[in-house]
Order: C-alpha cells, then structure tokens, then sequence
C-alpha cells in the first residue's frame, strides 16, 4: 500500500557539541516531536504521537545524520529507522526510511520510502513530508 503523510516537528531538546577539527563542525543530538499535517487514518485509527531522536554530523551546516522514530496511534505502534543528508545551502534535508517494528494492528508492518524535511514558519519548527510503501 502506498501513503503519504506531512507532520510538523518541534524540537523539543538539542544537545550540540564542538570536534574542532575544522571550523564549524559539530555533533548533535536532537529530539523531536511532530503532529500530523496531512496522514490518512489507516486500520491502526487516529493519531496519537510522534517523537524521533536523531543524530546529525555537520560541517558548516551539511552533513549526515541517521535517528529513530515511534508513532502511536489509536490500535497500534510503528517503529522506524531513517537516514539522510542535510544541504546547508538549501537547508534541505532528504532520505530514507525503513521499518523495523511494530505493535498492535501494525504487528506485521513492513515499510520503507523517502522523506524530505524543509523549515518551518517559526524557529525550532520543520515540516516533515513522506512517502513510501507499506505492508501488513
């Protein structure tokens, strides 16, 4: 099944630190919780929560990062893991997203797609678009 889904997400604590190993490189640990701008109800029913953990390795504000992601709904849980590239220029951040558990009416979830994360209107806010294929 395909879906598509956009969440806002705040970040709700960051921790960034230094390697000084060239100018403007650093560490970061960042936690976010999103709410849901667009998503379909699906057999698991309403939305709940969203919160993600990721870790980013940036030089001068480009650079990888990777994290996890739960999101609970009305009859069950999704667990995921993504990876992904931010572009300082455009302040843009694409990649992957792939599934590795879930509880409830998604027991069975099996997933993967791609996901784009752009700024949002105010500071510490991004939006969150994703796309992908699932199966149950």
């Amino acid at each position: 099944m395909i879906r598509k889904a956009t969440y806002k997400l705040r970040i709700t604590r960051r921790e960034s630190l230094h390697v000084h190993d060239e100018f403007d490189h650093q560490l970061m640990l960042v936690e976010m919780e999103g709410t849901p701008l667009h998503y379909e109800v699906g057999v698991a029913g309403e939305f709940v929560s969203r919160r993600s953990v990721n870790f980013h390795d940036r030089i001068g504000g480009s650079g990888p990062m990777q994290g996890y992601a739960v999101t609970n709904f009305q009859y069950g849980s999704v667990y995921s893991r993504f990876e992904g590239e931010r572009d300082a220029e455009s302040k843009l951040t694409t990649g992957t997203w792939k599934t590795y558990r879930g509880t409830g009416k998604l027991a069975d979830i099996k997933g993967e797609g791609k996901f784009k994360v752009t700024r949002g209107d105010f500071p510490n806010e991004f939006i969150l678009d994703m796309d992908g294929e699932y199966e149950l």
